[in-house]
């Protein structure tokens, strides 16, 4: 994880001398410095301090570890009190040989539980409480994988906190796998990680 605390600014701002040329070639004209020349360039020279080093975080670097999983034959039940006791909206499903083979989430329940007009979690609660057999009976004997989101989405250690953001918001989802070179699991980076990256303005 990040010292959130020495993102944030409790030290310094390392500032390297290609930040500072970087920020003098942004500058047009001939640089005279000046009281009011210098504030312009620190700016420009913080500004490519803080690109520079947000662009070296990866997945790696904020993901969380270990991560909660659950397998394709589990059954919903169980999937479910996990899901519920580690207090998440969403897991990796995984095999045995740490290959993640999809998502489960609360959409994905949300989907098999209600009908067409009930896509939200509150409204499977109210059509529960309308009825006398709550819509969860339609899945009570099925298992992970009958639901799941498949195939996984993940993405690489290696891969950079913005692309990540960036495919979070293109896909309208909340979390992604990590995996490494093999293709294995190894953590699990989610919006909240991301904002807790306080470098990401």
């Amino acid at each position: 994880m990040l010292n959130n605390e020495k993102a944030a600014g409790a030290e310094p701002l390392e500032i390297a001398d290609a930040d500072i040329y970087d920020a003098m070639k942004a500058m047009p004209g001939y640089l005279d410095i000046t009281p009011g020349d210098f504030k312009t360039l620190y700016v420009k020279v913080y500004d490519q301090a803080v690109k520079r080093i947000v662009e070296s975080v990866k997945a790696v670097d904020i993901m969380t570890s270990p991560v909660v999983t659950v397998t394709p034959q589990m059954t919903l039940q169980e999937a479910a009190a996990i899901m519920a006791s580690r207090e998440v909206s969403g897991v990796p499903v995984v095999e045995e040989d740490g290959h993640v083979v999809g998502v489960l989430s609360e959409s994905d329940f949300i989907r098999r539980m209600g009908t067409e007009h009930n896509r939200s979690f509150m409204a499977v609660v109210a059509r529960c409480l309308q009825v006398r057999s709550c819509a969860a009976i339609a899945i009570r004997e099925k298992n992970v994988i009958d639901i799941m989101t498949a195939p996984a989405l993940v993405v690489n250690e290696d891969m950079g906190v913005f692309d990540i953001a960036a495919l979070l918001r293109s896909k309208q989802i909340n979390r992604v796998p990590v995996v490494d070179g093999k293709q294995k699991l190894t953590g699990i980076v989610s919006r909240e990680d991301i904002v807790h990256t306080s470098l990401i303005p």
